[in-house]
């Protein structure tokens, strides 16, 4: 049987189940005309409804005063009013206040409260279905509804209110009665297209902030508690959603509705402002629709949705949010998505991540933001490749010049993610998990670099997407960057007949890493920067490792513990946050600091992890935001305990603290520096009205000022090598110090999932459970170790240990030598030892005094 067929029957069951027949003397005792029949309630019929169809169970055919019966949806709906025939009023009485409201085209908060005292008193409501009907289903109607007036007095709002009404009526008379005022009352078109053409003078655009529309959000909300309070009413809205949403849809895709008339938005803040949007029975047509309705919508109309958003509270920013969320993960878990059926054409979750994408701006713009404090831009250019592209070998026009994109949305609101401090809820709630795990990565990244209208890219919304999956896009594009660059050098060795050098090749000693490797750096960095988006070739003098990512790992390593020795005098280290810092002293070259950045850059873009120790506002500046005040918490927790206490001292400050605006810190070698960040600094007092000022100014120097020569320098050789890449883009800071530094977190559960073995091991050989049980015994230290040993790195990648692919293969029977890795490939080679102590034993030797590479 067909997919619409079974759904048909079942949805027959259903209603049978909760409506019943219509005949009083019906037998079947699975319908609810029947009279032994046990009431249930809505869950319970959808569930027994399923039953029934798989059994083949007696269907009733309506009774002739059933017929008319609407179903949830509209298109189900009768042509006939007999189903409101079943009354506890006369005919008269009901006609008569029908023909009161024929002329309601839209709706005010009075009015709907006024109906709904009339339909109380009659014990009918189906008048007010009707109505809601006829206006939720007309975007006209909808537009011009519950506009703003002058403030009511607190007496008129009490009498608005009123008393509750009764909800005992039978919903069958509510399911009826609005499926009949659709079909009768309903426009036969889309009547929104007129919107603008001659309308009222109710509709003149009037002069609205940025941030405001022209309805009345309280009064909806007031409107929206009575009314779905009332289950009978209910139903209404759901079947207008329904018919209104294509209309909506086609009059922003080929009218430009919203350009003749911005009170257009209306629309979607009423529909936005139902608060059962998220509930099962919408998620199948009705939502879907508006999603695709709503996406249509203009820039300028999007931006001004996330501004008026902007001043909701976190619940009803959560509450829009869960409601997109839910409709996302419900397709998701009800298809099929695989590499033929990609989730990036699945018009419904393409079109709730648009929505999705709204809300998120509006989490932002609502949150802590922080404007002011952006770094400045570098002076100079970075250098460009002194060779031709492949593009314009081949006379094209090299793409993503400029840098990576910025998201459009983002320009209109005039402000990026990375303002702000802290958002109305956290941003990893608009992260949805099952959609990542069914994202085909390969093909999204595919659409996210062509740019076509016809194919979406989650990419373009990464706030949906995970740590993980983000970093697997930017492996992507890193990859197909080397490659470029590898075919680039290879055409332009053809044409000029230069040697080929299609990589990015070190050579050093281990002894002399810093010297070798930095020399080399920067002798590249200024002849042909290019070269360091090739793919990186490193070979230890001496040795006969090949670099497929094993020896990169462990040159990073040795070249990280050097830079960052204390020692050497370019970075100072806080014993009690056991982070380094910019040494404002240093004697190095602002070259040297470039070459560290590189390095920094080129551990990204081969997807190394570095054992760096920064505070976070290190990865904020490198996202172009100054160091402020609150940075100080992480980056010095005693300077800002102590700058805190003098922002909350409530005594005179002048008098009892007698400090100034000049200060004093000490340098590497505890000489006192003093540094007025005032003019005449040590003549003016710190008092309690210019504290602020003070405080300000202090953190200012300390993060930003202090280091200014040293920090740009840092920057500007990292962004040589990620300048065109989307990091910026894809990442916020606290998921760059993630991408460069792996997780500190080390789940060996959550390693051992994932093994895979080879070589005649598996997951039940003795030798593999004692492996695993020696090495959960090791202690903290010693794990990171074997890590270490294994990967090339004691650090976790992005996602935990779990995402981390390990290999245990067999190397022979019993023996006294000891484990070998090939940390290119996170592989052991583990013998078959006959003891779980001689294990444990060659495991720790391996392990402790690991060092070099050599051909096995």
């Amino acid at each position: 049987m067909k997919r619409a067929a079974a759904k048909h029957l079942i949805e027959r069951y259903y209603h049978q189940l909760t409506e019943g027949c219509g005949n009083e003397s019906c037998s079947n005792s699975w319908c609810a005309s029947s009279c032994g029949f046990n009431r249930m309630d809505n869950n319970a019929a959808a569930v027994k409804a399923l039953e029934l169809y798989k059994i083949n169970a007696k269907l009733c055919d309506p009774h002739p005063s059933k017929k008319g019966t609407a179903s949830t949806y509209l298109e189900s709906s009768g042509h006939s009013n007999s189903a409101c025939s079943n009354k506890k009023m006369n005919h008269k009485d009901v006609n008569s206040v029908r023909d009161n409201f024929k002329d309601v085209n839209y709706l005010t908060e009075e009015k709907v409260y006024e109906i709904l005292d009339i339909c109380g008193e009659k014990e009918d409501y189906s008048p007010l279905i009707r109505v809601i009907g006829r206006v939720f289903s007309s975007a006209e109607g909808l537009v011009q509804s519950f506009r703003k007036s002058k403030p009511h007095t607190k007496e008129e709002l009490k009498s608005l209110q009123g008393k509750d009404e009764d909800k005992d009526e039978d919903e069958k008379e509510a399911a009826a009665c609005s499926a009949t005022a659709m079909e009768e009352d309903s426009p036969t078109s889309s009547s929104s297209s007129r919107l603008g053409e001659g309308s009222s003078g109710e509709n003149d655009v009037q002069k609205l902030a940025p941030d405001e529309v022209s309805v009345d959000i309280e009064a909806v909300r007031r409107v929206y508690e009575r009314l779905l309070s009332n289950e009978k009413i209910e139903a209404a809205f759901l079947n207008a959603l329904v018919y209104l949403s294509p209309n909506v849809e086609c009059d922003l895709t080929y009218h430009n509705v919203y350009s003749r008339d911005p009170n257009y938005l209306n629309l979607f803040v009423i529909v936005m402002e139902n608060s059962n949007l998220h509930s099962p029975e919408y998620l199948e047509i009705a939502l879907p629709q508006f999603c695709k309705a709503m996406s249509k919508l203009p820039l300028a109309a999007q931006a001004k949705l996330a501004r008026l958003w902007s001043h909701y509270s976190a619940e009803q920013i959560r509450r829009m949010m869960e409601t997109f969320q839910q409709l996302i993960t419900y397709k998701v878990i009800s298809n099929e998505f695989n590499s033929r059926n990609l989730v990036n054409d699945d018009d419904a979750v393409v079109a709730a991540t648009k929505c999705l994408k709204i809300v998120y701006y509006a989490n932002v713009l609502g949150g802590d933001l922080d404007m002011e404090h952006n770094e400045e831009e570098d002076d100079e250019p970075i250098p460009e490749s002194s060779e031709l592209t492949l593009q314009e070998l081949l006379g094209e026009e090299r793409r993503n010049k400029k840098g990576p994109r910025v998201d459009p949305l983002e320009t209109e609101l005039g402000i990026r993610t990375n303002d702000c401090r802290r958002p109305l809820i956290p941003f990893e709630e608009f992260v949805n998990e099952p959609l990542n795990e069914v994202l085909e990565m390969d093909k999204d990244y595919t659409f996210f670099k062509v740019e076509t209208e016809n194919k979406f890219s989650f990419m373009t919304c990464p706030f949906i997407l995970n740590a993980v999956t983000k970093n697997l896009g930017l492996y992507y594009d890193n990859r197909i960057r080397m490659y470029s660059e590898r075919r680039i050098t290879v055409l332009y060795s053809l044409v000029q007949g230069q040697q080929l050098n299609p990589y990015l090749r070190l050579k050093v000693r281990r002894d002399h890493i810093i010297d070798d490797a930095l020399v080399r750096l920067e002798m590249i960095a200024m002849e042909n920067p290019a070269d360091l988006k090739k793919q990186l070739y490193v070979e230890f003098e001496g040795e006969q490792g090949v670099d497929e990512g094993g020896v990169s790992k462990e040159f990073f390593q040795l070249v990280v513990e050097e830079i960052f020795n204390p020692d050497i005098g370019m970075f100072t280290y806080d014993e009690q946050t056991k982070l380094f810092w910019f040494n404002p002293s240093s004697f190095e070259n602002e070259g040297q600091y470039t070459l560290i950045g590189i390095v920094l850059g080129l551990a990204i873009y081969n997807n190394c992890i570095l054992d760096v120790h920064f505070p976070m506002v290190v990865y904020r500046k490198l996202m172009g935001k100054k160091g402020t005040f609150r940075d100080l918490a992480d980056a010095n927790p005693v300077l800002y305990q102590s700058l805190k206490e003098l922002l909350e001292y409530e005594g005179n400050v002048e008098e009892d603290m007698m400090i100034t605006f000049q200060i004093s810190h000490t340098d590497l070698f505890g000489n006192a520096l003093m540094y007025d960040l005032r003019e005449n600094g040590d003549k003016i007092p710190v008092t309690n009205e210019n504290r602020k000022e003070f405080v300000a100014q202090y953190s200012e120097y300390m993060l930003n000022k202090s280091v200014e020569k040293q920090f740009k320098a840092f920057r500007r050789g990292f962004h040589m090598v990620t300048n065109e890449s989307p990091l910026k883009y894809l990442f916020r800071p606290e998921e760059i110090e993630l991408l460069i530094c792996g997780s500190r977190n080390l789940d060996f559960l959550a390693l051992e999932e994932t093994t895979e073995y080879d070589g005649g091991y598996n997951r039940d050989s003795r030798i593999i459970k004692e492996f695993w049980e020696t090495l959960h015994s090791f202690s903290e230290e010693q794990k990171r170790l074997f890590l270490q040993f294994t990967t090339g790195t004691d650090r976790a990648p992005v996602g935990g240990l779990g995402k981390l692919k390990m290999i245990i293969a067999k190397n022979g029977p019993d023996t006294d030598r000891l484990p070998t890795s090939h940390t290119c490939f996170n592989v052991l080679l583990l013998p078959e030892y006959n003891s779980r102590e001689k294990l444990r034993e060659r495991l720790l030797k391996a392990i402790t005094y690991a060092k070099g590479f050599g051909m096995l």
